[in-house]
């Protein structure tokens, strides 16, 4: 029991620094087109998301997760994921940018947090269940 509580423990610690390296890539892709492209805030956080997304999905799937499930299935799921939550982080995020008068950097890292906490439960308990530690890395790691 305990070696599986370190596995999950290990597995969080490798979410939460494969999710600071996309939101990296977020905030940097964010500031980019807000500062030299005079775009309003939602093309510049819908564009920075979708990058960020791709990097997080494709380090998640195969060093945190270590999941061999199909490639285009558990992309279908991660898009069913953020068909609900880029509508949503993005209207409420322009609404609080534009309407509200919040800084755009404050509404995307919060956006950021509220991703981070809710694509960890998903990806965990919905999109690699089941095949969590199956991919050939894993395989060799317990053998």
């Amino acid at each position: 029991m305990q070696s599986e509580r370190k596995k999950e423990l290990l597995r969080s610690l490798k979410f939460l620094l494969f999710s600071i390296s996309a939101g990296v890539i977020e905030l940097g892709v964010f500031t980019l087109l807000t500062e030299f492209t005079g775009w309003s805030y939602w093309p510049c956080y819908l564009t920075a998301l979708v990058l960020s997304v791709v990097w997080n999905f494709t380090l998640n799937r195969r060093y945190t997760f270590r999941s061999a499930n199909n490639v285009p299935v558990a992309m279908a799921k991660v898009f069913l994921f953020y068909a609900v939550f880029t509508p949503v982080s993005t209207i409420l995020g322009n609404y609080l940018a534009e309407r509200c008068g919040w800084n755009d950097y404050l509404v995307t890292i919060l956006n950021m947090l509220a991703n981070f906490v809710l694509e960890y439960l998903y990806d965990r308990f919905f999109v690699f269940r089941g095949s969590i530690d199956t991919n050939q890395a894993a395989r060799k790691d317990a053998t």
